[in-house]
């Protein structure tokens, strides 16, 4: 969760190097979906740490931009639910329940519902996980770090094992190999260039 400006800073370079992008700013029109992601970083930074009546009525304004951009693109997303390095792929239809928790490094495809079968019961999902296209992870389920989620898998189940690829309906396990190879492990990457940067000081 967005803390302060640096943590706000933090996530919008995890998730820049996590959609592969190497402008300082979106382009406008073409990069509209990492627009998105920016739009919904800043709603965070205010929602969590911006206080004061200015800040406040600018985070409205924040807020209708936002639904605006999310109804154009077809995104229902929670502010505070996903973790740094996030990589929406693709928009139209992506849903995720305000309450959900997702680890950093997510990459998700399209067409996918990340939601509760309670008001309470939503899914816990780990670092570094992928979802392909169509997926729906439904109810108090925890998803390991580093597994990768079908085309069109439902998950109803805990998935408690790390780096392993599961899909069908209900998923199970189709393969011992996790989501490294469809993800870009960008909290990792830019804390190697922080380190980087400070040992050449």
């Amino acid at each position: 969760m967005i803390q302060s400006k640096k943590d706000y800073l933090y996530y919008l370079e995890c998730d820049k190097v996590a959609m592969r992008k190497t402008r300082k700013h979106p382009a406008y029109k073409h990069d509209i979906i990492w627009t998105f992601e920016r739009l919904l970083r800043k709603c965070e930074y205010y929602e969590n740490c911006k206080k004061g009546l200015i800040s406040r009525i600018y985070a409205k304004f924040l807020k209708l931009r936002y639904v605006n951009l999310s109804q154009r693109l077809g995104f229902s997303i929670g502010f505070n639910t996903c973790g740094p390095g996030l990589c929406l792929e693709h928009y139209g239809n992506i849903g995720i329940n305000q309450h959900a928790k997702i680890g950093c490094n997510c990459r998700i495809i399209g067409g996918v519902v990340i939601g509760a079968t309670e008001s309470n019961k939503v899914p816990t999902i780990g670092d570094n996980v992928f979802i392909g296209f169509g997926a729906a992870i439904v109810g108090a389920v925890t998803i390991a770090d580093g597994v990768a989620i079908g085309a069109n898998a439902v998950v109803s189940k805990d998935i408690l094992t790390p780096d392993i690829t599961v899909g069908g309906i209900p998923a199970k396990v189709i393969s011992q190999k996790g989501s490294d190879k469809y993800l870009v492990k960008a909290t990792e990457i830019v804390k190697y260039k922080k380190s980087i940067k400070c040992s050449n000081k």
